[in-house]
């Protein structure tokens, strides 16, 4: 088997060879763009997953750098969510019980769409004299029972760091869990190694999963292998989604997201509204649009099946329910 890491390093780096890869004359999208600050970045297994031929393929979609990126729309900022002033290098803590932690800046795919592609990871990551920070601050602040591991991606650290880390986590009498946001599974099964299998079965408190996963094209065997033995270890294994044009901006497709995530053993957590950051404005539905995709959602779907559907609002200490801009009711999910 070849290890994540050579996987990493044969990943594609420009929309030419991308596309050529998927049989595609890139003649055919004059919008194509560079963004040295954001480039392209897609591993060969996802790119497996996607259409040959297929101009529309949503996975291509997801990761084609466009020009329309560099577009200045109203609305549309580099920090939405204002968390680029953190409470110190790689620490977040913006919910009264849980602290958000930076581990790794990088990712293994850089989705055009991320709600941190501007994010300052040179100056906001974890490092070893923040993490004595983490830990002390943790120790002072009794409130904080959960931990979330979050990035770029945090499974970019190697499974020896992952262990220490979350012994030392783990082992404050205040913590109850841990909890990793992650799309390094999803796009890279080979990053599920029997060494991170073990982090997480040695684990001193229980370990949530929350993987990212768009569309039910991601979802193909290597993964469904890979999440039953994360299921023996995790005591949750969650996905979270983005409603995107263009992607998954169907009832049809949530639908068939939500079956198959079930059907690989993975529980439909949260389908979130897009966050408004710079560069991501083409992939924004209309509010009456997704009102009718949730209703077919709610329609189709048991309730266990139906993930929230959320936005995230800058100093808002929860997910907030999302609403019609012209419903007058409210309502959050934590």
């Amino acid at each position: 088997m070849t290890s994540w890491v050579s996987e990493l390093q044969t990943s594609i780096k420009d929309a030419r060879s991308l596309l050529l890869a998927l049989d595609l004359d890139p003649t055919d999208f004059p919008d194509l763009d560079l963004f040295p600050e954001f480039p392209l970045r897609v591993p060969l297994a996802f790119v497996d997953r996607m259409q040959k031929g297929n101009l529309d393929d949503p996975l291509l979609r997801q990761v084609l750098s466009l020009n329309q990126e560099s577009w200045v729309v109203p609305g549309f900022s580099e920090d939405p969510l204002e968390e680029h002033e953190t409470n110190f290098p790689g620490i977040l803590h913006k919910y009264s019980s849980r602290v958000l932690v930076i581990l790794r800046g990088g990712c293994a795919i850089n989705c055009r769409y991320c709600f941190r592609r501007h994010f300052p990871y040179r100056d906001q990551t974890l490092t070893k004299r923040s993490f004595k920070h983490l830990l002390a601050y943790l120790n002072k602040e009794n409130a904080i029972n959960e931990v979330i591991f979050s990035g770029g991606d945090p499974l970019m650290a190697d499974d020896s760091s992952l262990g220490e880390v979350i012994q030392a986590v783990g082992s404050l009498t205040s913590i109850k869990r841990i909890r990793f946001h992650t799309r390094l599974p999803v796009v890279l099964p080979n990053r599920v190694t029997a060494g991170l299998i073990r982090v997480f079965r040695d684990a001193p408190v229980p370990v949530i999963l929350v993987l990212h996963s768009n569309h039910a094209q991601e979802i193909d065997k290597s993964l469904s292998k890979v999440v039953s033995k994360l299921r023996r270890v995790c005591r949750s294994v969650l996905n979270q989604a983005v409603i995107l044009k263009g992607v998954n901006d169907s009832a049809q497709a949530q639908i068939s997201l939500c079956e198959t995530l079930f059907d690989s053993g993975i529980d439909p957590y949260y389908l979130n509204v897009l966050d408004p950051v710079s560069g991501s404005h083409h992939f924004a539905i209309q509010p009456d649009q997704i009102s009718e995709i949730y209703q077919g959602m709610l329609e189709a779907l048991p309730g266990f099946l139906v993930p929230k559907l959320v936005q995230e609002k800058s100093g808002v200490g929860h997910k907030s329910l999302w609403r019609h801009p012209l419903c007058r009711s409210t309502g959050y999910y934590i």
